[in-house]
């Protein structure tokens, strides 16, 4: 296992180097996407706003929707960047990727089938970040640079600049491991022994 300092957003070169078990440290730039603003774009078929297409590319999205308070000339400072559960949004993985380039996804919990194989095919990662860490991430955002679809707050998408961001855990990278599947596997056989002892 190693650690990789990153700046987002990431190469071919950075994912493909990158294994389960990883960690990685993160400087630059990352989007906030949640069940509302994905249910939007591809649900219901509305097109991200043309400033926002081209930053994708090679892009990193965090499955958030932050605390943050609005400031008089129209902007917000962060008040709490949590991460939430990913794979409720399992099924929006591979167009994400497919359709506007994002090659990583950072939550908590992992990913379903589904999305799990989107990275293998499409080669990208996903990093996990423990929960609880709400006040430790909060502090590695140094701003939130814009936001689209605010109508949805909070659920609306956000670009945040980050450093230091992590250490997160490569738990599902571009070669087809899964450190979720692997635990799973464990389990399964420890359970299996204990009932049969029974």
């Amino acid at each position: 296992m190693a650690h990789y300092r990153l700046k987002a957003p990431l190469t071919d070169e950075d994912i493909a180097q990158l294994y389960v078990g990883d960690t990685v440290t993160l400087d630059g730039i990352i989007f906030g996407v949640r069940d509302a603003n994905l249910i939007r774009l591809f649900d219901k078929k509305v097109d991200l706003p043309e400033d926002l297409k081209p930053q994708l590319a090679g892009a990193i999205a965090l499955h958030t929707a932050p605390g943050v308070r609005k400031l008089e000339d129209g902007t917000y400072e962060k008040v709490s960047i949590g991460t939430t559960t990913s794979y409720r949004m399992d099924r929006f993985t591979r167009g994400l990727m497919e359709d506007y380039g994002v090659r990583v996804i950072v939550g908590k919990g992992g990913l379903l089938e589904e999305g799990s194989q989107a990275l293998v095919d499409l080669k990208g990662c996903y990093f996990t970040i423990l929960g609880g860490s709400a006040a430790l991430e909060t502090t590695q955002v140094e701003a939130i640079e814009d936001i689209w679809w605010e109508d949805l707050m909070p659920e609306a998408i956000w670009k945040f600049r980050v450093k230091d961001f992590g250490p997160l855990i490569v738990s599902i990278d571009s070669h087809g491991n899964n450190k979720y599947k692997d635990v799973k596997k464990v389990a399964r056989k420890n359970l299996d022994e204990i009932l049969s002892e029974i």
